[in-house]
């Protein structure tokens, strides 16, 4: 998604950016417990969960239950798991029988009555109410949005990325461990529906009058995508021909929003997944179908049920984010938090430290959109443009295993560095297969930033690791310094990164681009009659400096 920092986030919503300067990150012991994989945290693997939550309206409160299904990866004999301190756990269930649990911070530790064997399949249950943490300005920042539609019926709606599934459902709230499939049991007053993950199973009308609606996960699924929303939802859908068949579209909107919808999501929707599909490859979720629903918020990436708060309109809430125009002919977060079903939902990292892999990605795959509608020239044109929202602040990758993410340049500025590593790359079709591979070989799986970086050097043939270094772990951008001596020219890198030897185009004027590939050593400048007057660097598709001494 896009949130502010950008977010915690997704970009989205993009609010206006100011520059900051760097800070040392602070960490605290709660940020540890969530961020860090402890042996009681890895001591087990979730297969399958079946939340049930009933949702009280007025008192703006939850009371249900989670079961966890799991395998045991040791011998052990407590575990933890993840829970926002202000919820009550009212009892932890094994075999039928309450068992002993201890909390620090957002974290519950739950000691079972013998040990639990490695290989073993087994599952405990927690009762748990209260009331969540109500967003202020989701999906910014995270918890429950309360409100209601113009016609004064109550529209309720979760977003908890960056801030942690944990907010609203016991879960071991990692993104490291997604859960394999589970069922969503969401019940909500008299008249209103729930709209959750994957495929509706059951509808459930209750003594008390209530409705409770089952939703059936297939893939695995990242908790913080596991969402609900309720209101006074209409549906309509229609079916997509793509790369595995024919995809389910759902879309769930209020009275009010059906044609409009009708209209928005006909232009957009299938366009984009034509676009997604040809480069990332086939849409990850077939078996539990897209959808679309109407959110009180501006959006947010649920897997299969993807959250959309754009009213309507074209561009990012009525603006083009790159300043190019090209981002004023389709509807932002249709497709940007479209994309994250292939980067983010599909491949997630471990550790949210390497966020970018979800969101530069995803930043990526809007000029690939629009590359896909209107040509290279406008893709490349609008991954330019983005360059005004970089803000240079700090790295890009976060400090590791204590729940932080890194700068808000993970957008724009891993857009832009992917960009530039399709230059270097220089065969489209390449280019295509690797973006393609990624989405095969790391298929609902989660992963660090060395295996992405791996996989493109390995498929591209070439070793790109000192420039993601560079671009993702240092704020300054490498120079090209030229030095003109007499009648030869020399040239190196300077750069934070040790041997930083990317290859980079360059030209005499009005000539045709070469590659060079100058290490942080001066080495002769190979391009023939140059001199410090005619010299032209590519810094179209280079996000670089130069610097002519």
């Amino acid at each position: 998604m896009l949130r502010a920092f950008l977010c915690y986030a997704s970009l989205l919503l993009l609010p206006v950016l100011s520059k900051a300067q760097p800070t040392k990150p602070t960490t605290t012991r709660a940020d540890s417990l969530r961020g860090n994989l402890t042996p009681l945290r890895t001591c087990y693997d979730i297969n399958y969960y079946h939340l049930d939550v009933k949702l009280d309206i007025e008192q703006q409160s939850i009371a249900g239950s989670n079961l966890f299904r799991f395998t045991a990866t040791q011998d052990f004999t407590r575990l933890q798991f993840d829970l926002f301190a202000n919820l009550t756990v009212e009892k932890v269930l094994y075999k039928g029988q309450p068992v002993p649990f201890t909390r620090e911070y957002n974290a519950v530790f739950v000691t079972f009555p013998q040990p639990i064997r490695k290989g073993a399949k087994d599952e405990f249950t927690v009762q748990y109410a209260g009331k969540p943490i109500v967003a202020k300005k989701a999906p910014w920042d995270g918890g429950f949005v309360f409100t209601q539609d113009t016609q004064g019926k109550p529209w309720v709606a979760t977003a908890c990325q960056g801030l942690g599934a944990s907010v609203w459902w016991p879960t071991k709230d990692h993104q490291s461990d997604e859960v394999d499939s589970m069922l969503i049991s969401i019940t909500v007053p008299k008249g209103l529906k729930d709209v959750s993950n994957g495929r509706l199973r059951k509808t459930t009308v209750l003594p008390d009058g209530s409705t409770r609606f089952d939703w059936a996960v297939r893939n695995p699924i990242n908790n913080y995508d596991v969402a609900l929303n309720v209101g006074d939802y209409q549906h309509f859908s229609d079916i997509y021909d793509g790369e595995k068949g024919k995809l389910t579209l759902d879309y769930w909107v209020l009275p009010e929003n059906v044609e409009k919808a009708k209209k928005q999501f006909g232009a957009n929707v299938k366009p984009m997944l034509k676009s997604m599909e040809h480069w990332f490859g086939p849409y990850p979720f077939y078996e539990d179908g897209y959808k679309l629903v109407d959110a009180p918020h501006l959006g947010m990436e649920h897997q299969s049920a993807v959250a959309y708060g754009n009213h309507y309109q074209n561009g990012y809430l009525g603006h083009d984010r790159s300043g190019t125009g090209w981002g004023e002919k389709w509807d932002f977060i249709i497709i940007h938090e479209s994309g994250h079903e292939w980067f983010g939902n599909n491949i997630t990292s471990k550790d949210i430290a390497d966020m970018w892999v979800h969101e530069g990605f995803t930043t990526y795959s809007e000029a690939l959109f629009v590359e896909s509608l209107f040509g290279k020239k406008a893709g490349q044109e609008y991954i330019y443009g983005q360059r005004k929202n970089i803000q240079n602040d700090k790295p890009i990758i976060g400090p590791y295993n204590v729940n932080q993410e890194g700068s808000s340049d993970m957008y724009d500025k891993g857009s832009v560095l992917l960009n530039m590593i399709r230059t270097i790359v220089n065969d489209d079709e390449k280019w295509r297969q690797v973006l393609r591979g990624l989405g095969k070989t790391f298929y609902h799986q989660t992963v660090t930033t060395e295996q992405i970086v791996g996989y493109v050097n390995q498929q591209s043939g070439k070793d790109l690791t000192k420039v993601f270094d560079q671009y993702l772990r240092y704020t300054t951008l490498p120079t090209l310094e030229v030095r003109f001596q007499k009648d030869k020219a020399e040239c190196r890198w300077a750069a934070d990164v040790k041997g930083f030897n990317m290859p980079v185009q360059v030209r005499t004027k009005g000539g045709t681009y070469r590659f060079i590939t100058p290490t942080t050593e001066w080495q002769p400048l190979a391009l023939p009659k140059v001199t410090k007057e005619n010299l032209e660097v590519d810094t179209f598709d280079y996000y670089i400096k130069v610097a002519a001494l």
